[in-house]
């Protein structure tokens, strides 16, 4: 089983070369507060906040993975290059279909160079139609 480093609180760490290797490898999720059941849900997953990440050959965000939970609902993978090999933030909206009463959001990036980076989980209620 690799190794899954997990986001901090980076306001927490002094060294900025710390903050910045944190920042950067971690996803961040973005959606709406609430979700209805059996329809259509975006979530948006950006790669780092502050801090962009490299796009280059041998160093670049290799995927982007969205759980509920345990369970896997969706993956992104990338080529090198998909980001016209600059430094930037890769983001991805995943549609999901809402089923149960809340969603447990969590999303794994996987960078060639530093391995998987896990963000902090993010519930959502899901209300009837």
């Amino acid at each position: 089983m690799p190794t899954i480093n997990k986001y901090v609180d980076i306001s927490e760490i002094d060294r900025e070369a710390k903050k910045d290797l944190i920042d950067r490898h971690s996803p961040f999720i973005s959606c709406a507060d609430t979700a209805t059941a059996g329809q259509p849900f975006e979530v948006t997953v950006k790669m780092g906040n502050e801090y962009t990440h490299p796009d280059d050959f041998d160093h670049y965000i290799e995927s982007i993975t969205l759980f509920n939970g345990e369970t896997k609902l969706a993956q992104a993978s990338y080529v090198p290059g998909t980001l016209g090999n600059i430094k930037a933030h890769n983001t991805t909206t995943f549609t999901i279909i809402p089923t149960g009463k809340k969603l447990k959001l969590v999303a794994h990036g996987y960078c060639t160079k530093h391995g998987i980076w896990e963000g902090t989980e993010v519930e959502v209620p899901v209300v009837e139609a």
